[in-house]
């Protein structure tokens, strides 16, 4: 089942006494945040729209005004609440691109069809490529987004399919100690 919303930024801290908000930006285009009509803040359970007055980024971070939210207590009272944005104002993804929401929890197996485990986290540690987490029977496994790795993502069926003959050369278990150069 895919998520109705979907994770775009955090709030870190208000910005300045006008009730602007400062955001850890969550996404990999950072210029959406000036394009942005609505974002929507979850409130007990319930997502509540906030129109945005103004979005902006600097250095890496995303500034947002919110309608009704006028003045610096108002913007502290939002501090560590997550901004999302609904389904269908998300920006549009290329082709073998997946939302990290869509990918968590869907179940490894490998090209013969065995089960490997299921995908508990995605890492962006640089541009080159992220890294998957799945949790094993064996334990943590963590393998580069590659598609040489990586055969395919099936978020209909709820599955990712692994070529098991290139898991030995890039895959890191946590029951294997790192090799050091000596």
């Amino acid at each position: 089942m895919q998520a109705e919303y979907l994770e775009i930024g955090e709030i870190v801290r208000p910005q300045g006494i006008k009730g602007e908000v400062k955001l850890r930006a969550m996404t990999s285009d950072l210029t959406r945040y000036a394009r942005l009509e609505t974002v929507y803040l979850c409130e007990n359970g319930e997502y509540r729209a906030y129109t945005v007055k103004k979005g902006r980024t600097y250095d890496g971070f995303a500034f947002l005004q919110l309608e009704g939210i006028a003045d610096r207590n108002q913007a502290e009272a939002l501090r560590g609440r997550t901004v999302y944005v609904d389904r269908a104002h998300a920006i549009e993804l290329g082709e073998d691109e997946n939302f990290v929401c869509d990918l968590i929890g869907l179940t490894a197996v490998d090209t013969q069809g065995m089960v490997i485990g299921r995908l508990r986290d995605v890492l962006t540690p640089n541009a080159v490529c992220d890294v998957y987490v799945f949790d094993t029977s064996r334990g943590e496994l963590m393998i580069p987004a590659l598609k040489r790795v990586v055969r395919q993502v099936d978020v209909e069926a709820g599955k990712i399919v692994l070529d098991e003959t290139v898991l030995p050369e890039v895959a890191v278990w946590e029951d294997e100690p790192a090799e050091r150069d000596e």
